[in-house]
C-alpha cells in the first residue's frame, strides 16, 4: 500500500492549514522533516526542515493504525496558512520516496477498506461535507454515527437466526425435530419487516431534507409573489412590476429557513393566458406547484380556478399594507408585515414534514431496502404455505441479507465506489 499525503484543509490563505499522511511510509516522512516525533496522539510543536531549509513551525500529530480514521499510520501537520508554507511542505513529502499525491477521497476510500467506516458512513460523510443548514447537519451525523449499519447488522442477525432455523429442518428432513420453528421463524421475519416498513415510510422525509425542501407561492397575477419572494430571499431575486403577466418562468431561491434548505418558487400568475408565452409559464407554475413540498397561496380576494390549496398548504391574505385591520394570517412583501408570522408558518409546517425521518436517505439506501422487503415477503409466503419449501425459504432469506450487505457496503456497491469517492475533496 502506497503512502498518501494532502492538504485536508481548504486551499488558500488561511490561519492554519492540516497536511495530512497516511500508509505505512507516514512515521518515516514525518520523521525526515521534524526528527523526533511527539507521543502518539500527543501534538508536538516541531520545526519542519526540508534539505537545510526551515520550512515552518507547526503542530504535529501522529496517530497509530489502530486509532486512525484511514485505519493506517497517520500524521497531520497543523501549519501556517500561507499558500507558500503549504507549497513547500507538498514540494518536500513529494521528493520522498513512497509516497505520491492523494486522489480525491482516497483518505475515507482507505477508511472504508480497512473497515473504519462503512459504505452509509462514508455517504454520511459527504453529505456533512455538504450541509447547509442544521438539519442536514443532525441528519447526516446520525448517518456518519453508524446508525445505519448497526440497524442493518440487527435485521441481518434475526435473519440469519431464521435461516439457521430453517436449515435445521433441511438437515434433519428425515427426522422428528422436536419443535416446530416456522413460529419463531415468522416472528423474526416480522420484526425485520416492521423495521424495514418504517425505514421505508421515513425515506421521503429523510430524502427532502438532504436535498432540500420546495415551498411554491402560487396566485394570481400582481398578487404579490414576486414581491413576497425577494422580501423572504432579502434581495432582488424577481422582477417586480405592476403589469400582469411580468413572471414568465418559475424563479428559485434556495435559503435556509427555520434551520431547513429551502427553495422558495416564484412562479406564473394564474389566469387565462394572454399570449403563448405566459400560456407555457402557467402551465411550468402549475406543474412545479403540484410537486413542491408545500405551497403558500397569495390571497388577493379574487377567484382561483386553476389550483386548490391541500391541507397542509398555507394560505395567507396578500398586500396587508392596503388592509391592515383585517384579521387572519395576511402579510405584504413591500412593508414586511407578516413576514416573521410567515416564516414561522413555513418553518412548523417543514418541521412536520420532517418529523418522520428515517435514517436511509438516499435512493440507494431504499432500493435496498425494498429488495430486502420483496425476498422477506417471499421467504414468509414459502414458510406459512408448510409445504416443504423450507430452501425455497432459506434462499429468500440469503437474498434478503444480501441486499442488507448491499445497504452499508459489504457487497455489490464495487461500481458504486468510483463516483462516490469522485465527489470528495483531494484530502478526505
Amino acid at each position: 500500500m502506497e503512502t498518501i499525503f494532502a492538504l485536508a484543509s481548504a486551499r488558500g490563505k488561511s490561519g492554519v492549514a492540516v497536511v495530512r499522511v497516511s500508509g505505512p511510509a507516514a512515521f518515516g516522512a514525518a520523521r525526515a522533516l521534524v526528527g523526533d516525533l511527539p507521543e502518539l496522539r500527543r501534538a508536538g510543536l516541531r520545526r519542519l526542515v526540508w534539505q537545510g531549509d526551515v520550512l515552518d513551525e507547526a503542530l504535529v500529530l501522529c496517530f497509530a493504525a489502530e486509532a486512525s480514521f484511514t485505519g493506517e499510520d497517520t500524521v497531520e501537520f497543523h501549519l501556517h496558512g500561507a499558500t507558500a508554507t503549504v507549497a513547500a511542505v507538498i514540494r518536500a513529502l513529494s521528493a520522498q520516496e513512497r509516497l505520491r499525491l492523494a486522489e480525491a477521497g482516497e483518505f475515507t476510500r482507505r477508511a472504508l477498506e480497512n473497515g473504519r467506516v462503512d459504505l452509509a458512513q462514508v455517504e454520511g460523510l459527504a453529505d456533512l461535507i455538504e450541509a447547509e443548514t442544521e438539519a442536514q447537519r443532525k441528519q447526516a451525523l446520525r448517518v456518519l454515527s453508524g446508525r445505519v449499519g448497526a440497524r442493518a447488522e440487527s435485521w441481518r442477525q434475526r435473519l440469519i437466526r431464521a435461516s439457521a432455523l430453517l436449515a435445521a429442518t433441511i438437515d434433519f428432513a428425515d427426522e422428528d425435530v422436536p419443535v416446530d420453528v416456522r413460529p419463531e421463524v415468522l416472528a423474526l421475519i416480522a420484526e425485520v419487516k416492521a423495521g424495514l416498513s418504517a425505514e421505508l415510510r421515513g425515506y421521503g422525509a429523510a430524502e427532502v431534507v438532504r436535498e432540500g425542501f420546495e415551498v411554491a407561492i402560487v396566485g394570481r397575477p400582481n398578487a404579490g409573489k414576486s414581491t413576497l419572494l425577494n422580501a423572504l430571499a432579502g434581495r432582488e431575486a424577481a422582477i417586480t412590476s405592476e403589469y400582469a403577466g411580468t413572471t414568465r418562468d418559475v424563479i428559485e431561491v434556495r435559503m435556509d429557513l427555520a434551520g431547513f434548505a429551502v427553495t422558495l418558487l416564484d412562479t406564473a400568475g394564474l389566469r387565462e393566458a394572454e399570449d403563448h408565452v405566459e400560456s407555457i409559464g402557467i402551465d411550468r407554475a402549475i406543474a412545479r406547484a403540484e410537486v413542491a413540498d408545500l405551497r403558500v397561496f397569495l390571497d388577493d380576494g379574487g377567484a382561483l380556478s386553476m389550483l386548490s390549496p391541500r391541507g397542509d398548504d398555507i394560505v395567507v391574505r396578500a398586500k396587508a399594507d392596503l388592509h391592515p385591520d383585517e384579521p387572519g394570517l395576511a402579510v405584504s412583501g413591500l412593508t414586511g408585515q407578516g413576514l416573521e408570522r410567515l416564516v414561522a408558518e413555513i418553518g412548523e409546517r417543514v418541521a412536520q414534514k420532517a418529523a418522520g425521518a428515517g435514517l436511509i436517505t438516499r435512493e440507494r439506501h431504499r432500493a435496498a431496502v425494498v429488495r430486502a422487503l420483496g425476498a422477506l415477503e417471499s421467504a414468509e409466503s414459502e414458510v406459512v404455505s408448510g409445504h416443504g419449501l423450507e430452501e425455497l425459504a432459506a434462499e429468500e432469506l440469503r437474498s434478503a441479507v444480501r441486499a442488507l450487505d448491499s445497504l452499508v457496503g459489504r457487497v455489490d456497491v464495487e461500481d458504486l465506489l468510483d463516483e462516490i469517492f469522485s465527489r470528495f475533496c483531494i484530502g478526505k
